[in-house]
């Protein structure tokens, strides 16, 4: 009797141990198994993968290293060059000059005329409210940028050189908007055949 005893007790732990092991294997296995398909959205299954199909892997620390770099926070030079429109302006003359439309991206857009040009402007100016009204910082200056760019193909389209349009603004510093609006000519009003109030 007391070896039948001693067989139970042993049997008893031996089971817990069984047990165990088992539950370890079944969670290797389940692990294998969320590695190679695809977690599953909110509502839906998850599709097996057939089995000519490898499973997904990890992405290596070197790629998320270079997305990481690719993708930081935008950041922008204190210091800025006012001259960099000058340089701008010189770069879209040359380009028109050339015209060279299967290299210059500013020769392409002047080639399919003042209508696209303009076009142009008018999204880039969208892009650049929706990024400002929204209060994306980094967006708002990219978009700027983009924005500049397009004002300064207008130019060159146009032939308005920077210093036209430098002039104009010395012209109207230290005048109020509201009396320098006032003072454009009626006829200009009517050419744009707009009703909005100054």
């Amino acid at each position: 009797m007391a070896k039948d005893m001693k067989k139970k007790a042993v049997k008893a732990k031996v089971a817990p141990k069984a047990a165990l092991k088992k539950a370890v294997a079944e969670k290797a296995v389940a692990k294998k198994v969320a590695v190679q398909k695809p977690a599953a959205k909110k509502g839906k299954a998850a599709l097996p993968l057939p089995p000519t199909i490898p499973a997904v892997a990890k992405p290596r620390k070197a790629a998320l290293k270079a997305e990481a770099r690719h993708l930081e926070p935008l950041s922008v030079p204190v210091t800025g060059d006012i001259e960099v429109l000058r340089r701008l302006w010189e770069t879209v003359e040359a380009r028109r000059l050339s015209g060279d439309t299967t290299l210059s991206h500013s020769a392409r857009l002047m080639a399919r005329g003042t209508a696209k040009v303009a076009q142009k402007l008018g999204e880039e100016a969208v892009e650049c409210v929706i990024e400002a009204t929204q209060g994306n910082r980094e967006a708002t200056i990219l978009e700027s940028a983009d924005l500049l760019y397009h004002l300064i193909v207008v130019w060159v389209d146009a032939g308005i050189r920077p210093e036209e349009v430098w002039g104009e603004l010395v012209r109207r510093e230290g005048i109020s908007g509201i009396a320098e609006k006032a003072a454009r000519p009626k006829g200009i009003v009517r050419a744009a055949e707009t009703t909005k109030l100054p």
